[in-house]
């Protein structure tokens, strides 16, 4: 069979109907993955036959999406902010809409000469690495409790050569920077509320580390300890930017407030609904 008719038998495996450009998409990238080509090798050579090891390779990794796998973890890699980052289940897959906090933090950093930005929860080491990316300027610190984690997010700053420009350190939330002052706290902390886990797709809830999702009841544990905690290592006038999930806005504007931020205001995702909020510390 030639690559293009193992596509469309890949399509045709992962669904049809109102899913059938999603589940071309991610027969495509798997067959890409599979033959270790580019997709514009691909076009270039859509009708030459597909070697055996990699066809059986192929079937392998389609019958771990229609298992539910993300495909994220199946590659091992996607794509942030225009970089690329490598991804294990040990981490979670940075999504779409954590760009709203990068840019938030892009569009505030102007204001500081060499900004001081500590990212907490780093997880695959995304936004960190966009950051420093972005800011040549700056001085970024990069925070998780998992050792594991740390060691990818490594992965991934040398990957997109940023290596030497970010400090990585293991511990619980801004415990490991004591002592320390930053212009910028930046966080997507776990916001999902523990009695929500069946709601979640099967692809979150049974692959994605439940340690980088749940947050108690209300899904806002994580913000009550890390916002009083920004407040304390942040300089005057430095700002603090979080991920939040639906719904969370008032609560979490409530607890800024409360910890002493001024000009609290939130970010919308591409939806309209509220999922960053931004402060300062007067």
């Amino acid at each position: 069979m030639t690559l293009t008719e193992w596509l469309e038998r890949g399509a045709a495996q992962l669904g049809g109907g109102p899913h059938a450009e999603k589940a071309r998409r991610d027969a495509e990238l798997l067959l890409l993955y599979a033959a270790g080509i580019s997709r514009s090798a691909f076009l270039a050579h859509s009708n030459d036959e597909l070697e055996l090891a990699a066809a059986i390779h192929y079937e392998v990794l389609l019958e771990r999406r229609r298992e539910g796998e993300p495909i994220q973890y199946i590659a091992g890699e996607c794509e942030f902010y225009g970089l690329s980052f490598r991804v294990t289940p040990d981490v979670l897959i940075p999504r779409p809409e954590t760009e709203h906090l990068v840019e938030s933090i892009l569009g505030l950093a102007p204001v500081f000469a060499e900004p001081r930005i500590v990212d907490v929860g780093t997880g695959a080491g995304s936004i960190a690495v966009v950051l420093a990316h972005k800011l040549p300027g700056s001085h970024v610190a990069a925070i998780d409790v998992s050792e594991t984690a740390l060691d990818l997010a490594r992965e991934n700053a040398k990957r997109n050569g940023v290596a030497k420009r970010i400090r990585f350190l293991q511990g619980d939330l801004l415990a490991p920077a004591a002592g320390e002052t930053f212009d910028f706290v930046v966080s997507n902390p776990p916001y999902v509320p523990s009695a929500d886990r069946e709601t979640l797709a099967l692809e979150v809830r049974e692959y994605e580390p439940g340690l980088a999702l749940f947050a108690g009841e209300d899904g806002l544990e994580i913000h009550r300890r890390l916002i009083p905690d920004a407040f304390g290592v942040l300089a005057s006038g430095g700002f603090i930017a979080l991920e939040m999930g639906c719904g969370q806005s008032e609560a979490v504007g409530s607890l800024l407030a409360g910890a002493g931020f001024v000009e609290v205001r939130f970010a919308p995702d591409l939806q309209g609904i509220p999922r960053v909020a931004v402060a300062r510390r007067p």
